[in-house]
């Protein structure tokens, strides 16, 4: 006699529990699919694309900024550094008097450079950037470049006090040995002084990185004094103070503020895990 054929419900029922959940939660997924595509569109166009917007912008600006600090600012303490004490201190000073300046009196002093008609450098505007008006200097794909300028300018004097007190924990006993083996002051700047301040480079990029993450005074001013031609929203922080101060949603601006925090910590984790800043060297 034979067995009397299963039903659906039998037949799943015989199946594995985890088989069987397996295929319920497959059976489920479209039917949520109706209630979240009308809300996708809005969540792209209101809420992704600003951030990401915003993040490339800053991506850029930051990019610029390190390199900027990396090259220069190391460059000009190995200069300095092989100078004579009374040479240095002179220029140290100099470069150090931007950085006495507060954040929005240095972009002011930027609005003013950035102004062809009255710039003491408005050749180079011409050449570089080739502009002949004001709102051509802060033109959307020079703006990356003018905030990483008015950010080099004040900060870069104090790193380089930093990197000169570096130097000078140096042994002049290893400068001496390498000047008696033939190595030229180049050879002695790249192979003996600037591995010796890695980890100091290291602190540097860190907290440059997350002073770069959090931008904000610089492209606040110049929106305002270009009467809006900058966007309120270029860099990250001002699109989540927009969110908090003009649309109330302190959530997505936590939200911001707590990803920013997140970038900042990822990003410092990498470069002490590659540098070995705090390893003991014995």
């Amino acid at each position: 006699m034979s067995l009397p054929a299963l039903t659906s419900r039998q037949a799943e029922a015989a199946q594995p529990r985890g088989l069987r959940a397996a295929r319920l939660r497959g059976r489920r997924v479209p039917r949520g699919l109706p209630f979240i595509l009308p809300y996708l569109p809005f969540l792209i166009a209101f809420g992704v694309a600003p951030m990401l917007y915003a993040l490339e912008h800053i991506l850029l600006y930051t990019g610029v900024w390190l390199g900027s600090l990396m090259v220069f600012v190391v460059g000009l303490a190995l200069l300095l550094h092989g100078r004579a004490s009374r040479t240095s201190s002179t220029f140290r000073f100099l470069f150090y008097l931007p950085g006495a300046l507060a954040g929005a009196a240095s972009v002011l002093v930027w609005l003013f450079m950035l102004d062809p008609a009255v710039s003491p450098g408005s050749f180079l505007l011409h050449h570089v950037f080739g502009a002949q008006l004001f709102v051509q200097s802060i033109a959307p794909g020079h703006l990356p470049f003018v905030f990483a300028m008015i950010a080099f300018w004040t900060g870069a004097g104090g790193w380089i006090v930093v990197m000169y007190g570096a130097l000078n924990t140096i042994p002049d006993e290893l400068e001496d040995a390498a000047r008696i083996d033939g190595a030229g002051p180049v050879t002695i700047a790249l192979r003996l002084k600037l591995p010796l301040i890695r980890k100091w480079i290291a602190y540097m990029i860190i907290l440059s990185f997350a002073t770069g993450t959090q931008l904000f005074i610089e492209p606040q001013l110049v929106n305002e004094a270009s009467l809006g031609l900058v966007p309120d929203t270029w860099s990250s922080n001002q699109l989540a103070y927009q969110l908090a101060f003009r649309y109330g949603d302190f959530n997505a601006a936590a939200a911001i503020a707590v990803d920013l925090l997140l970038i900042g910590l990822l990003a410092a984790v990498l470069i002490v895990t590659r540098t070995g800043l705090f390893r003991r060297e014995d």
